[in-house]
């Protein structure tokens, strides 16, 4: 896994162009927390909040006229961000490290959570993230704690918006990569069998398997817009299945993002409505679609210079392959869980 994830160097430099760019905006975070954990009351422990101006909030130029309203929530769960070799000594980022802030907001939240924006609200809490190296480390009772700590600001920031944003309003639950393990986690706790699953429309746990016996009663969406229940992929190259997915002994629940089901039908790229590559630009008909034996699979997708990208593991483009196909898919169920509730 450590291999094909660090490969992926050339898509994410199309993604979110030079990662040097992100000292520029280190000024733009000087708070400090007094005891090194976030404060949810404060704007400044949200890398995306509806009541400030954020990355999450760009609308490319392409869907600058789209009608645009907030008629549910997004709680977003960013992915690991915390990766440099140097700083593995570290179990945990710093909640306010202004670098690791940076990189997030304008990676992941730009390209990632922006996907939401058309009809949502959209919040995505700092969080002290678990450093990469904890995927991978032999010592799985330091990793274990490292998410540990991960996942109780997530949940402290959740029930921060429970009980200070939310109002009954609908909610979406997305995360990708770490995100996503994290949010399997917040649903059990939060949304199956309890009161709170009326509310939620969707989750889309992306870039992390959901093993076919995880949830108890929450189901994977089997159309385009059936609520309450979740979608997952994971992306590679046909025909590539990575040596680490040897040891996943129950199959995982996949979505196709381009049809919206579980089936093992093959569905063209003819049918992407766009891939979000660099933000100023839309790639139509990029990316194909098939599930098989627990992943999605494509074939290399098409945008410039997509000739030169040699990895097979698309993990970092989880999202931006399909990014019209998402935006257009919350929209229809965000309007299907409205038609139901009246």
């Amino acid at each position: 896994m450590k291999k094909t994830l660090y490969s992926s160097v050339l898509l994410f430099f199309l993604l979110s162009s030079c990662a040097d760019k992100y000292l520029a905006y280190q000024s733009r975070y000087p708070f400090k927390s007094p005891d090194g954990s976030p404060d949810f009351s404060q704007l400044d422990y949200w890398a995306a909040h509806p009541w400030k101006t954020d990355p999450s909030d760009s609308i490319p130029p392409f869907l600058q006229k789209e009608n645009r309203d907030s008629l549910a929530d997004v709680f977003f769960l960013h992915p690991t961000t915390f990766t440099k070799k140097k700083d593995s000594v570290h179990t945990n980022a710093l909640i306010d490290d202004p670098y690791i802030n940076a990189k997030t907001d304008y990676s992941t939240i730009l390209y990632q959570a922006s996907v939401f924006n058309q009809q949502s609200r959209v919040f995505a809490p700092r969080y002290r993230q678990a450093h990469i190296q904890n995927f991978y480390s032999g010592d799985t009772v330091k990793s274990k704690a490292a998410f540990e700590l991960a996942y109780a600001d997530i949940k402290a920031a959740f029930v921060y918006y429970l009980t200070h944003f939310n109002q009954g309003r609908p909610i979406i639950i997305a995360g990708h990569s770490q995100g996503a393990f994290l949010s399997e986690r917040l649903l059990k706790e939060f949304f199956e069998d309890k009161p709170l699953a009326k509310q939620l429309v969707t989750a889309y746990i992306i870039g992390w398997p959901v093993p076919g016996h995880y949830f108890s009663t929450l189901k994977v969406c089997n159309d385009a817009q059936q609520t309450g229940c979740f979608c997952s992929w994971r992306t590679f190259r046909n025909g590539y299945r990575p040596p680490y997915l040897t040891k996943e002994t129950d199959t995982a629940w996949v979505t196709n993002p381009l049809s919206w089901t579980t089936g093992p039908e093959f569905v063209s790229r003819k049918e992407n409505k766009g891939a979000l590559v660099r933000y100023n630009k839309l790639y139509r008909k990029s990316t194909d679609a098939q599930i098989k034996d627990g992943l999605l699979y494509t074939k290399k997708p098409r945008f410039p210079w997509s000739f030169l990208y040699r990895s097979k593991n698309y993990h970092v483009g989880d999202i931006n392959l399909y990014y019209m196909d998402i935006r257009h898919n919350v929209a229809q169920r965000i309007s299907a869980y409205l038609k139901q509730a009246n």
